[in-house]
């Protein structure tokens, strides 16, 4: 079967700073695939490349056996990203913002039943009148896990999508991304809360500058460690990396 997301010897610096460093990797069509590091690891460049919003220096990223750069328009409709920040929109009501990004895709009425679902499922319905502005962090964190999903594509990056946000809204999300798992959706998530990739990810990729120092099953991975708890073995390896890098 094509890789969803296949990244074949990838390199990026930024000056002297080298992000990625010849990074192979293959994320299998239909799983939940944990992608950690810490700050700083290379995680952001990443999926800026696999986006096709940042160039590789060398190497290839395909999604669904297209390149991202020779099939930018075909990738990046199979593709959904949900990013960091959160973004302040003055114009446009939630439901607005929603039609325009499928638009964006070639999309327009036949996607209001897909909005109305969206809306519904990430509790916003009687929110969808509303601009950005007026909302908290946790609600705008959801309007854009909407608006990545608004072209309903079949890979999708989730990046540190429940950072800042209560206890009971992360067990929703999680209940939500759990549901586009089961749809046969491929998810990609980044995230520091490492209990979050413990109990969702079947696969887990660590990285440390640039590099990969863990590529597991999720239970072999923990098998492999003595059982421990992936925040644990997470930190044994980053700091095992470290030192010998020094």
């Amino acid at each position: 079967m094509t890789a969803a997301i296949s990244i074949k010897c990838v390199s990026k610096s930024y000056g002297s700073n080298q992000a990625v460093k010849n990074l192979d990797l293959d994320i299998e069509q239909g799983q939940f695939f944990g992608l950690l590091g810490e700050n700083g690891a290379g995680k952001s460049t990443l999926i800026s490349m696999i986006a096709g919003l940042t160039s590789a220096d060398a190497g290839s990223i395909s999604i669904l056996g297209k390149d991202v750069v020779e099939d930018y328009r075909e990738t990046r409709r199979s593709l959904g990203v949900v990013p960091q920040e959160l973004i302040d929109e003055p114009f446009f009501s939630i439901r607005e913002l929603l039609k325009i990004q499928a638009g964006y895709f070639g999309l327009g009425k036949e996607q209001d039943a897909w909005i109305d679902e969206l809306l519904d499922v990430l509790a916003l319905s009687d929110k969808a009148h509303k601009k950005m502005g007026s909302l908290s962090g946790g609600m705008k964190r959801r309007v854009l896990i909407a608006m990545a999903l608004v072209h309903d594509p079949d890979v999708i990056i989730l990046d540190e999508p429940t950072a800042g946000v209560d206890v009971t809204l992360r067990r929703s999300m999680w209940a939500f991304i759990r549901s586009l798992h089961a749809k046969g959706k491929t998810i990609v998530l980044t995230t520091h809360y490492l209990e979050e990739a413990e109990e969702l990810c079947d696969r887990i990729a660590i990285i440390k500058k640039g590099q990969l120092v863990a590529l597991e099953n999720k239970v072999d991975l923990m098998a492999n460690h003595g059982e421990k708890k992936l925040e644990q073995i997470f930190l044994d390896l980053t700091e095992q990396e470290q030192e010998q890098s020094e």
